[in-house]
């Protein structure tokens, strides 16, 4: 099939005059009467019509796209009764579109979500299944004699098993959800017990509102582009700093489930899992209008998902309606570990611009002043990474290395680039540069305060403290480590809600690091008590903010880091 009139729509798709749109609106209508006969032009049609609905050139062009989007789900089972090879519609980049399905050994807090919003669309695949001894070792809890046949006997027919346990009341998959769902565990027990069956799950997507195709939010106005898009050097990220306050709104608990809903089924679709989504609380979803048709939604986790020391939030991005990225945010005193991941079909678009009101709201929110970027985000054994030119793209934001070779690497680079406009860093500089962390700071911030830290080094020194102290015991170390923590600080717990027990259980193998923590001043150790219930309060921007505080705190657990 010739690719010309692919070609010409993906060049004004990103055009915004008039006479562009005329053309856009012929060449949809030329690629609207097409018989597609092969999945990747297909496919590159479909991406190329979400761009559109993201960014839309006008009324017309965008009612257009959304005609042609609606006949894909036709599309697509013509392609498959034609017997074509559909294999390209499984590629981690552009699956989600209606008419396919993806599957995988999804998590159980994803699995269940699916089993509650679309039964009927989910299913086991048995043929995959990988170690039969694993269903030997845990459906006895639910199926009663099981054990006579699956601990002594060779080729048990399992599925005869949970079959006549169910006897056709339910679908396979919801039966023994609502099995793991009475079992009297924990839901972190209930959760690893699940996933150790590795279920490889099917998801038909159909033709739903849960397909990358149909998603998106019911918007108040769409945000039409009659100039070209911002580029990055059209972003300053110390102009954005100094702008106004965006206003954040907090969403009800009944609009914050949908919208996580929403988040978790963009993820799976995409065969992504984010932790802040999958275990968000709904309770905590703030909305921010940013402007030009984009709408950012931030969740945080509830106490009982907390991790140990950061503060976590994520965030997902609309553009009119579409979600077009992601964002996720590790916080500790004034440092922020920001992932920041723009979906494959979007990566035209305004990505700078949305990363620089991205970090204003975690500026806004948190008084954030540092910002790391990860090397994995860079390119380090990530090749997308390398083939975007990640770091060029975070370098050209303000963003720094923190490895002085790095930096002298990145400096070499740069003199080439000024001296030759049509010069490109190749890929194998790209991977040395990739090797270390980024960081920008933000006044009052101080270069180099942070730039070594590791969460990783805290960590691994609990680690060894555990092993010369405590023999590998971890409940000991635990159990040793608050009372000397609460010992060193004065404070009885016997009155603290169990919420508030459980971070200092998690903070005082680390506390307990800090060598003269029972000399510190009264009030210095009051408020390291307040740190530490504070982790467990509603919002844990209250956490951080605390710890910004403690100056002293800070220094040592930035010792422990390096």
């Amino acid at each position: 099939m010739s690719t010309k009139a692919l070609d010409q729509l993906d060049e004004f798709k990103r055009s915004f005059d008039g006479r562009s749109r005329a053309r856009t609106l012929k060449i949809l209508a030329q690629l609207n009467r097409r018989r597609f006969t092969d999945a990747p032009a297909l496919i590159r049609f479909h991406e190329i019509l979400l761009f559109m609905r993201a960014y839309p050139q006008g009324k017309n062009v965008l009612r257009q796209v959304e005609k042609i989007l609606a006949s894909f789900i036709e599309r697509v089972s013509a392609l498959e009764e034609s017997d074509a090879d559909l294999s390209a519609f499984d590629d981690v980049e552009v699956s989600g579109i209606a008419g396919t399905a993806v599957e995988d050994t999804f998590s159980y807090s994803i699995t269940r979500g699916l089993v509650k919003r679309h039964a009927s669309q989910v299913s086991i695949d048995w043929q995959l299944i990988e170690d039969e001894y694993r269903l030997a070792a845990t459906w006895p809890r639910f199926l009663p004699l099981l054990e006579e046949d699956a601990l002594v006997e060779a080729n048990v027919p399992y599925l005869d098993w949970l079959h006549a346990a169910n006897r056709g009341r339910s679908r396979d998959l919801a039966w023994l959800i609502e099995r793991f769902e009475r079992l009297t565990i924990s839901e972190k027990e209930r959760a690893e017990l699940y996933e150790s069956l590795k279920l490889y799950v099917r998801w038909r997507l159909g033709n739903s509102r849960a397909t990358r195709t149909q998603m998106k939010r019911r918007v108040r106005k769409i945000f039409y582009h009659t100039k070209a898009l911002l580029r990055r050097s059209d972003v300053s990220l110390a102009r954005e700093f100094v702008q106004p306050a965006i206003k954040l709104d907090r969403l009800s608990r009944k609009t914050g489930e949908g919208l996580l809903d929403l988040a978790r089924e963009t993820s799976t679709m995409r065969y992504r899992e984010l932790y802040g989504f999958t275990h968000g609380d709904a309770a905590r979803v703030l909305r921010a209008r940013i402007g030009r048709g984009a709408e950012v939604f931030l969740v945080g986790v509830p106490p009982g998902a907390r991790l140990p020391l950061r503060a976590y939030h994520a965030g997902l991005v609309f553009k009119n309606g579409v979600p077009v990225c992601y964002v996720e945010g590790l916080t500790l005193f004034e440092r922020m570990e920001i992932g920041f991941n723009v979906y494959y079909t979007f990566r035209e678009g305004e990505s700078a611009w949305i990363y620089a009101r991205l970090l204003k709201i975690f500026r806004q929110l948190l008084n954030v002043t540092a910002f790391s970027i990860d090397p994995y985000q860079l390119g380090y054994e990530n090749e997308e990474g390398i083939e975007s030119g990640a770091f060029w793209f975070y370098r050209k934001l303000g963003f720094r290395p923190t490895l002085p070779k790095i930096a002298k690497i990145m400096e070499a680079e740069e003199r080439k680039i000024a001296a030759s406009k049509s010069y490109r860093t190749p890929a194998r500089v790209l991977r040395k540069l990739s090797e270390g962390h980024m960081i920008l700071e933000i006044p009052p911030a101080h270069r180099s305060r942070w730039d070594n830290f590791r969460i990783r080094s805290v960590g691994l020194a609990v680690q060894r403290r555990m092993a010369k102290s405590f023999g590998g015991d971890a409940l000991k170390m635990r159990r040793a480590s608050s009372e000397e923590v609460a010992h060193a600080l004065n404070v009885r717990t016997k009155d603290w809600k169990e919420a508030e027990r459980n971070p200092l259980e998690n903070l005082a193998p680390v506390l307990a690091l800090i060598p003269d923590l029972s000399s510190w001043t009264k009030d210095e150790k009051r408020d390291v008590v307040r740190i530490i219930r504070a982790k467990a309060s509603a919002d844990e921007a209250r956490y951080v903010r605390l710890l910004q505080k403690h100056s002293r705190l800070r220094d040592e657990i930035i010792k422990l880091g390096l």
